[in-house]
């Protein structure tokens, strides 16, 4: 009894840590970013749009109320590259997704990246992430590489160099979430995105160095300006859109689990969970800049039922989503700021490359201005 009774109070202790500590890394990122810098965590390079979601008819994943074939939403995305301000350097790609052609309100959202694989593993990684963070002109995350080889590697799987459209990347939530459906039985989920017409996918580096992983400049003869990416997106979506399909793959919960099955470090085995279409994603206009500005994703927008994992402690590999489920804070300070400083400038298409922060952009240009 008194061990039963000791392994339920450290449990609950590591429970209200994590909550601390994600409250805290909130505040840090509304103190330092929102509403100081008017900045997102570290999307900030990005391009909206909108369209629409049809569910499948044809379902050969387990039935849901919410996604009901044939059902038809409003839809809303965003693309966008992190961290920096510059289309061609070397950077994860992302893509988010709301069922809903809103600023934020929405029945259901999801946000995810370039690579089947990430960075980081856990709340606690996260915060080593950030805190071995030390960029100088596109070069970052070297001590934290070599601190943490797995990141390397989710890097090097990640990151995309010089793709053809943010339309031709594939992208994940690597992350499970809930999934209870029809049939009452608790599964576990994970979502993709892909072109709808199968394009290969661009912007694949292969055999990438150590040191090239954590190098994201431009390359010595980049001939394509800071926004390349958005221009074509909004050129694709003005003569032809954009078509997606969205895919879930699903495992039933068990009591025994490996706990490794949350990790986002190791992919599900496909034979067993196979990708099935979801829905599909049709792109019909791009959203101006202060709009795109504007529009922001939440974990916390989805059913109970299809919504994240409970996290015991920062060490989880559920708590990233619950951190990120804790982020609304943050969200709402930098759209504070928008109202009581303006928003920021859109990115200059000018020679100041490798750049993460528009106030060393606008200063530069001064600069030249004065000269």
């Amino acid at each position: 009894i008194i061990n039963s009774l000791f392994f339920k109070i450290k449990q609950l202790g590591s429970q209200i840590f994590l909550w601390l500590f994600s409250k805290f890394f909130t505040w840090v990122i509304v103190l330092t970013l929102s509403l100081r810098k008017k900045k997102r965590m570290s999307h900030d390079n990005g391009i909206g749009a909108s369209g629409k979601v049809t569910i499948v008819k044809d379902q050969k994943f387990p039935a849901h109320e919410f996604f009901e074939p044939g059902r038809v939403f409003p839809a809303r995305i965003r693309h966008a590259s992190a961290t920096f301000l510059d289309d061609a350097m070397s950077c994860i790609r992302s893509m988010s997704i709301k069922f809903s052609d809103a600023n934020f309100k929405s029945p259901f959202d999801l946000e995810m990246n370039t690579g089947e694989i990430s960075l980081f593993w856990s709340a606690w990684s996260f915060w080593k992430f950030a805190q071995l963070r030390q960029e100088k002109y596109g070069v970052e995350y070297i001590d934290y590489y070599k601190k943490y080889p797995e990141g390397l590697i989710g890097a090097k799987v990640a990151l995309r160099r010089d793709p053809n459209s943010f339309h031709d990347l594939r992208y994940y939530a690597k992350t499970p979430f809930k999934f209870k459906g029809k049939d009452n039985i608790d599964r576990y989920v994970k979502y993709h995105i892909k072109p709808f017409d199968e394009i290969p996918e661009t912007g694949i580096m292969k055999n990438i160095s150590n040191v090239d992983a954590g190098n994201q400049r431009i390359s010595p003869d980049e001939k394509r300006g800071r926004n390349y990416l958005k221009e074509e997106y909004e050129h694709r979506i003005k003569i032809n859109g954009a078509k997606y399909m969205l895919q879930i793959q699903t495992r039933i919960a068990q009591d025994d689990d490996d706990q490794n099955i949350f990790n986002n470090m190791i992919p599900w085995d496909k034979e067993a969970h196979p990708w099935y279409d979801l829905a599909v994603i049709e792109v019909e206009k791009t959203l101006d800049w202060i709009e795109s500005s504007k529009t922001s994703f939440s974990l916390n927008n989805m059913p109970k039922s299809l919504g994240i994992i409970p996290a015991k402690s920062i060490y989880d590999f559920n708590s990233l989503n619950y951190m990120r489920a804790h982020s609304e804070t943050a969200r709402k300070a930098r759209l504070l700021a928008y109202k009581l400083f303006g928003y920021p400038t859109e990115i200059p298409n000018n020679d100041d490359r490798n750049s993460e922060n528009w106030s060393k952009i606008q200063k530069n240009n001064r600069s030249k201005m004065i000269r």
